[in-house]
């Protein structure tokens, strides 16, 4: 039999779940690692005398980092491997939460936040694959919710490390600890991570067969197994991306673009800049960051009550109710009267904003055929990570050119019914 079809069919075995752990591990350290800034924003202002354009330039550092990573890091372990990729990529993510603890300097601190994105940049698209070749069909949609949910208690415990430590030990400690825990994965990984499935199917070599069937007795797996037939894995010829821009995809090219722009700029502009506009807005400082540990919570958990609504809805329905709900939760969360209050809209924001995170790459494979599928969600990924790079500068920017903190949460509530709008436009080639 196949061994993908083996896999798929067979029960999910205690080494592929720690396969699974393995990766949420690591994007845990990722939510950790990126959001970092987000907690020791204020901080850092003060020690350095920054102003708002500055800081959000340092909150979009990481995300300028993790985009030219999954451009030009991630596609090398097509001819390296995903394990090898994966450890290279973490310790350069350590590499940089070092070098910041170390740096003086505005102009450094945004280098060294650079490569940490950059690690990150080349550990997700691997670790999102390694979840899903691991799994069988039956938990394969959990598997990658409770992967997905990672990121969001990551950035929580880097909130909590702000809290414990920035009063006690400075901003600096918790870029320390990030270096630690990170560089402690890479250990963990070189002891523990299995290369790629697929990878290794691909090589069809003796060598590869014989690290398949150390990892097929892993997973328990009976009986023989087979590589595909070869012509299989003859890959298809490239697709240009201008095909994008055909008269059939340029409606579906547009409204999917301005849904990812729109949703990741409110996205990393809520997560990375509440608790510093929180605390300068006279919250105390462990206040601020406890509410920005809120949002990191909601976001674990939104990914998962998306995996289980769309088992009853379709993807589009539940992606167009989060992001309405999430447009009137902005408002809610300000006009929080209480602490109490402003945690708990905090979560149900950061529920609904990684929701429709989730959502739009749930519903993104279904607008291209099959022969331009993975060109589409590739350029689509790119093109929205443009929001999640300018928007916590653009703030920045409005923030020094005098624009209230209700301004720009007004302004985010907008550009997420932008991105309901655009969703309902949309109409997937594949009905779910």
């Amino acid at each position: 039999m196949d061994l993908r079809q083996k896999i798929a069919d067979n029960p999910m075995s205690g080494y592929q779940w720690l396969v699974v752990a393995l990766a949420v591990l690591l994007n845990m350290l990722d939510g950790f690692d990126v959001l970092a800034v987000a907690f020791t924003a204020k901080s850092i202002q003060t020690e350095l005398g920054l102003d708002g354009t500055h800081i959000g330039t340092l909150m979009s550092a990481g995300l300028l980092g993790m985009t030219v990573g999954s451009v030009f890091l991630a596609p090398l372990a097509d001819r390296f491997g995903r394990r090898p990729l994966l450890i290279v990529s973490t310790a350069l993510s350590a590499l940089g939460m070092l070098m910041t603890y170390f740096a003086q300097t505005v102009e450094g601190i945004a280098l060294w936040r650079v490569v940490t994105g950059l690690g990150v940049g080349g550990i997700l698209p691997c670790t999102n694959v390694i979840v899903s070749e691991y799994s069988n069909k039956k938990w394969r949609g959990l598997a990658i919710a409770i992967y997905a949910s990672g990121f969001g208690i990551g950035a929580m415990l880097g909130g909590m490390s702000a809290v414990v430590l920035q009063d006690s030990y400075g901003w600096r400690s918790v870029f320390l600890i990030g270096a630690v825990l990170t560089l402690a994965a890479v250990l963990v990984l070189m002891a523990l991570l299995p290369e790629s499935v697929e990878y290794l199917l691909g090589k069809r070599s003796a060598e590869a067969k014989k690290q398949l069937d150390k990892i097929v007795a892993k997973m328990g797996l009976s009986g023989d197994w087979t590589f595909p037939d070869a012509a299989e894995q003859v890959k298809k010829a490239k697709v240009s991306a201008l095909r994008l821009f055909e008269p059939s995809y340029i409606k579906t090219t547009l409204l999917i673009w301005l849904a990812f722009i729109t949703v990741m700029a409110a996205y990393y502009f809520i997560s990375s800049w509440t608790p510093a506009l929180l605390e300068a807005a006279g919250m105390a400082k462990t206040q601020s960051q406890t509410v920005g540990m809120a949002i990191s919570i909601g976001g674990a958990i939104g990914s998962l009550v998306f995996g289980v609504l769309v088992s009853r809805w379709t993807p589009r329905t539940v992606l167009i109710a989060f992001a309405l709900a999430a447009a009137g939760s902005v408002f809610a969360f300000l006009s929080a009267g209480s602490l109490a209050l402003a945690l708990v809209f905090a979560v149900v924001l950061g529920a609904l904003m990684n929701g429709c995170i989730a959502g739009l790459y749930t519903i993104n494979p279904t607008l291209y055929a099959a022969d331009f599928r993975n060109t589409g969600v590739g350029v689509t990924i790119g093109v929205g990570r443009l929001g999640s790079i300018l928007s916590p500068m653009i703030a920045g920017g409005l923030l020094d050119a005098g624009w209230a903190k209700d301004d720009l949460y007004g302004g985010a509530a907008l550009v997420i019914a932008l991105a309901a709008i655009a969703i309902f436009f949309l109409k997937p080639r594949i009905q779910h």
